[in-house]
């Protein structure tokens, strides 16, 4: 039997001749692989609707005994290619995809993470990705359960609050000064405001903000070092993001 759900298009990837194979975030289903037989042939079935991050409208078929699904079409619901797309933001789009991809496990729908990525893709504008992008991760973290209490040191329990913090790569979680170990990079106490902001406050209403890239910096990488942990590899997008000047 078809089925039909919105989606978010993750990765693709080129098989045989003209078929691809695809990743995609389902609202119904969660994270779904198939084959998009003679994709890149077909204008009516497919068309762009299979760029990275563009949301669709999918319809697919699960087949007895099949590990991938059978992608019938796409209806474009929203692309990332109607905005312009500089360097920087196409590598912000490309998080996203990256974060979605390895915390999603198969099969499995979430749509609270759904309708973040949506408002987070709907608003990643050319120029302005830094709120949007440390929106997204700060909400990812926490919807996949990797984000620990920002508020107490892991070691001790005290109550940070402007207190200085530290956290390490191998750490759970933020140290007091007595406790920090070594090598350990601090989080300013801006940047834990930030994320009691981002729980508070839908995106929409904070796009009027001013967000350079260094706010909310030690944030981020506290989070991706959270990520990282868990996956055990580099994020790929993490390090392209830190080499822009």
């Amino acid at each position: 039997m078809l089925k039909q759900s919105e989606a978010i298009v993750l990765r693709t990837y080129p098989l045989r001749e003209s078929d691809l194979l695809v990743t995609l975030f389902t609202r119904a289903e969660g994270k779904v692989r198939g084959v998009a037989r003679a994709a890149k042939k077909s204008k009516k079935r497919f068309g762009g609707s299979l760029e990275p991050l563009t949301r669709v409208i999918l319809h697919y078929e699960d087949r007895p005994r099949a590990e991938l699904a059978r992608l019938d079409s796409c209806e474009v619901l929203e692309s990332p290619l109607a905005d312009s797309v500089d360097y920087l933001r196409a590598v912000a789009l490309a998080h996203v995809g990256e974060l979605l991809d390895e915390l999603l496990p198969d099969r499995e729908p979430n749509d609270s993470i759904f309708r973040l990525a949506a408002s987070v893709l709907s608003n990643m504008r050319a120029g302005a990705i830094w709120l949007p992008l440390t929106y997204f991760d700060v909400w990812m973290a926490r919807l996949a359960g990797i984000l620990p209490d920002l508020r107490q040191c892991i070691a001790c329990g005290r109550v940070l609050n402007g207190a200085a913090a530290y956290f390490h790569p191998l750490s759970d979680g933020l140290m007091c000064a007595e406790h920090k170990r070594l090598a350990s990079a601090e989080i300013s106490k801006e940047s834990r405001q930030v994320a009691a902001e981002i729980f508070r406050v839908p995106l929409e209403k904070m796009l009027a903000e001013p967000w350079p890239r260094t706010r909310g910096a030690d944030l981020r990488k506290f989070v991706a070092q959270r990520v990282e942990r868990l996956i055990e590899k580099k994020l790929v997008t993490v390090e392209m993001l830190q080499k822009v000047s």
